[in-house]
Order: C-alpha cells, then structure tokens, then sequence
C-alpha cells in the first residue's frame, strides 16, 4: 500500500438508525450477536433541544443532534470547543417536497418555519445555538460522496492544526415526486470526532487514501440488508468495517474516484 492521505483517529462514535438507537446496538447487530431492538422511537429526542423546540425541528435536525450529542459525550469532548462538519446527501428531502407542492398549489401559504429548516445547514444552526458553540462549522453535500467528502474535510481541518473536529453524517426519508428521483427511506445518522494525534489505548485509527476507480456499490454486510435504503448507506460500509473488525473498506469519492480506509489500532 501506497502511504495514506491523511491519518485520523476516532476519538467518539456515535449512531443511530430505526430498530439501532445507539453504536453499541449497531454494533451488536454487525456482528449477529443481536436483532434490531423492537419498540425504538420512531425518530430521535435529543435533549440539547427544549421539548417544543424538539416538536417543531424536522427529523433530519433531530436525527443530527442525536449523534452529535453522543459522539462528543462518547469521546468526552466538549462540544462548545469543537469545529463541526454537518454532511448529508439530500439535506431534508420531506421539507423540500413539501415547498414545491407548496409553491405549486398554494405559494401564499408556505411556512416560514418549515422555509428556515430547509436550507442545508439547518442542522448545523441549531447545533451550534443549542450547546453555544462559536468555533467554525461547516455544511457538505456531494451525493453519493457525501461521507467521503466530510472524512477528507474532517482530515484537512485537523492537518490545519484544529486539536478535534466532529464529522456528522446523516439522511432522512424522501416522500412526494422527489422519493422517485432521490430515493432514501428511514432515518440514519453517524456521528464521529475526529483527532490527528495517536493516544495511549485502543482507539481506532484511520488511514485514508484517494484513488481512481469506482467502488463497489453493494454490500451483502448485515447493516446493508437492513438499512441500505437510505441515502447515507456508504456509511454503513464503514460502520460495518468499524463493528465487524475489518481492515479495510471503500466509499465513493466522486467521479471515478474512491476512497480507501485502511483500519487500525
């Protein structure tokens, strides 16, 4: 193997998924030491978020906060301190469906609530308001790529000396006209922070590699079965690389291009 791009390590993990409400089940799962955990809610409840905030922010948003909350209490980072990178593929395609048919039919009647929560960073904003964090944040989307993409920004903000950065990756269903265009189903979200620096213990290490080539589209993993639906499914590549203790998995980059994580302690 060629020497990497860029070394990272995860410092905190965090996940969650309909039937999979936290890394530890997910992992679980990957595994088959355990089945999808009946009765989970049908969409998360952070608790960064007061109770009607909480009612009126759209999936994608909670989805988001979960694993960004869970991710910086899993590394034991405080979260104000932390640069951010929000990546997801479609943003929140429900709300987007919902202004079209909106503007098409009715444009007079178009929710300035659901119009603010639309925009991409709509995540990324009411992190940073929640937890009060002024450090920089980033918003990312690129398709397939998305994952890829926010690893590799993840990977450039701490070669410019940041000490941590959290990377959430996260999509929501699509419904309406969209869902046949930009299919995605159920909601899945992962949440990591990130550090350049190699310390004392077990924490898992990743070495990232571009490269010319196409990836390969499907797994035959157990998280892929049962959660390839939504469009953060490259993530489950690596999740299941993470859970099962593989060396290596490939997510798309762009264009003929991938990217190679080789895994380590």
């Amino acid at each position: 193997m060629s020497a990497p791009d860029f070394a990272l390590q995860i410092d905190g993990i965090a996940t969650w998924a309909s039937g999979l409400p936290d890394w530890a089940a997910m992992r679980a799962f990957a595994r088959g030491e355990a089945e999808l955990v009946e009765g989970t809610p049908r969409r998360p409840a952070p608790d960064l978020l007061p109770a009607n905030e909480r009612r009126r922010a759209p999936d994608t948003v909670l989805l988001a906060l979960q694993v960004a909350q869970a991710a910086c209490a899993d590394a034991d980072a405080d979260p104000k301190a932390l640069p951010s990178i929000f990546a997801s593929t479609h943003g929140d395609l429900a709300i987007t469906d919902y202004m079209c048919a909106t503007l098409a039919d009715s444009p007079a009647d178009l929710s300035p609530t659901r119009f603010h929560n639309s925009v991409h960073n709509a995540a990324a904003g009411y992190w940073t308001i929640g937890c009060g964090c002024h450090a920089a944040t980033t918003a990312i989307s690129a398709y397939r790529a998305t994952l890829a993409q926010g690893l590799i920004e993840a990977a450039l903000q701490l070669a410019a000396n940041e000490s941590q950065v959290l990377l959430v990756a996260y999509d929501g269903a699509s419904t309406g006209p969209l869902g046949t265009m930009s299919q995605s189903e159920g909601l899945l979200g992962l949440g990591l922070v990130l550090s350049a620096h190699r310390a004392a213990g077990n924490k898992q290490r990743l070495a990232l590699q571009l490269d010319d080539g196409a990836d390969d589209l499907h797994g035959n993993s157990r998280l892929e079965a049962a959660l390839s639906g939504n469009a953060m499914a490259p993530a489950l590549k690596l999740l299941d690389a993470i859970a099962t203790g593989r060396e290596c998995c490939v997510l798309p980059a762009g264009f003929d291009r991938m990217l190679k994580v080789h895994l380590g302690a």
